[in-house]
């Protein structure tokens, strides 16, 4: 596909990365010349120095031709201006960011009046991930397919589990779950494990099941299962606010720390059920008093990186709370996945993952049958949905029959609203909605999954 960025930011170069990885044929324009040779250059895409809202820019860029466009640049107005003239010029196509909240509230509608394919908002995606775990704090990531009914989790193998040194093949039998173990993390290496793999204390693992299924299974290791009942939220911007305002539909308690006079003021006026404190969290004596210690779980989403984590590593020595860490700048991803916390949360890499997710959709009318696509490992692993439109390779045959490459493994089968958890003998059909998980990137057709 022909897509055309504008906007070199941390959500842009993010976009570049993937999309390009996804064999795309990306152009980026941006004002800052230095900016746009680097990516030209890492990435190998066309790079043009101007302003996304000029007819004359886009029509350098190609967008008669192009098939999306996607304006992240610093400022909503000229995101929304930049996808109106690439409806005029190139009728294709368009995503906007739309990051105030004044819009937010407006984004059905504006996307509906101006014929955008998507409006999303970096700041309530991230909010609308973090509630999620909060829902279920023994999970790092929980991530959904057929509609919300396939979940897959991620959590760690915490000292004393009884999934310790314990066989994937074993799991079912001995704890009576349904459930899939589709990857594991130890160190810095990621496995795709088979029946005789051994699990381990710390291993990070993916599991995936229906929802039921899963909560089964937490119990029976145990794990607590139930939400949170409270929660500490550190910073008071755009992701606080929303946060706030899904949890406390959640029946959550909140409680905002911002040192800014003027935000608390703010949050006070529009978030009259959450209790908001003005004061510093950096003082430890601070977070105390404000009930740091009994917690539930604390979310730290600050301006600062660095304040998030040494938060969050302060929190986790002194309470069992679920932690949820934001982090802008993921350079520096190996001392980062070192560190002992719970989940990370990179508002600019789910944003990306949303719009990865759209294009692999508009794919899908052109030849992909890829519905979903989760990147469960940064850049080493992902979770794939195929829905099977017609008959292939790998239809009516069982799946111990089938060639599968090294690597990938079959996760689950969604038939008839039954979810599968499959074994050697099972079959994929004609209808079924297909998870793959797999360490081999580009997957675009479910036969993609077998050697030739």
């Amino acid at each position: 596909m022909k897509i055309i960025i504008a906007g070199c930011g941390k959500v842009g170069q993010a976009l570049t990365e993937q999309l390009t990885k996804e064999g795309n044929e990306i152009t980026v324009i941006d004002l800052r010349a230095k900016i746009v040779n680097e990516l030209a250059n890492r990435y190998d895409v066309m790079g043009i120095v101007g302003n996304g809202a000029s007819h004359l820019t886009q029509a350098e860029a190609g967008i008669e031709k192009a098939d999306l466009f996607i304006a992240v640049t610093g400022a909503d107005e000229l995101n929304l201006l930049c996808c109106l003239l690439a409806k005029k010029a190139g009728d294709c196509q368009t995503i906007a960011r739309v990051r105030n909240p004044e819009y937010s509230r407006e984004a059905n509608f504006i996307k509906e009046e101006l014929g955008l394919a998507m409006v999303i908002n970096p700041e309530y995606a991230a909010a609308l991930e973090i509630a999620r775990v909060l829902r279920f704090p023994s999970a790092i990531k929980i991530d959904t397919f057929a509609k919300g009914r396939i979940e897959l989790l991620k959590f760690r193998i915490h000292e004393n589990s009884v999934l310790g040194n314990m066989k994937v093949m074993d799991i079912s039998l001995k704890l009576r779950c349904d459930v899939l173990v589709c990857a594991v993390e130890r160190g810095d290496e990621v496995f795709i494990p088979r029946g005789d793999f051994i699990l381990q204390e710390k291993d990070i693992v993916d599991i995936i099941a229906a929802p039921k299924n899963a909560s089964r299974f937490f119990k029976k290791i145990g794990v607590e299962t139930n939400q949170v009942k409270d929660t500490m939220i550190v910073g008071g911007g755009d992701i606080a606010f929303y946060l706030a305002e899904i949890l406390l539909q959640m029946g959550i308690r909140v409680k905002i720390i911002d040192k800014n006079m003027e935000r608390c003021q703010r949050l006070c006026e529009v978030l009259p059920k959450a209790e908001i404190v003005h004061g510093d969290a950096a003082d430890q004596s601070m977070l105390t008093e404000e009930g740091m210690e009994r917690a539930e779980s604390f979310v730290a989403v600050t301006n600062m990186d660095e304040e998030n984590i040494l938060l969050s590593m302060l929190v986790k020595k002194k309470s069992s709370a679920k932690v949820v860490t934001k982090i802008n700048n993921i350079a520096f991803n190996e001392v980062i996945g070192g560190l002992d916390l719970d989940t990370i949360m990179c508002p600019k890499n789910v944003t990306a993952e949303y719009i990865v997710r759209f294009v692999r959709a508009m794919k899908n009318s052109i030849g992909s049958n890829v519905e979903t696509l989760y990147r469960i490992i940064e850049n080493k692993a992902e979770a794939l949905e195929f829905i099977i439109r017609e008959r292939s390779d790998v239809v009516d045959k069982p799946l111990e029959q089938l060639k599968i490459k090294k690597n990938i493994v079959v996760a689950c089968i969604y038939r008839n609203r039954k979810v599968i958890i499959p074994r050697g003998y099972d079959t994929m059909q004609v209808g079924d909605s297909v998870i793959v998980v797999t360490t081999i990137t580009g997957l675009n057709d479910i036969d993609d999954i077998i050697s030739r």
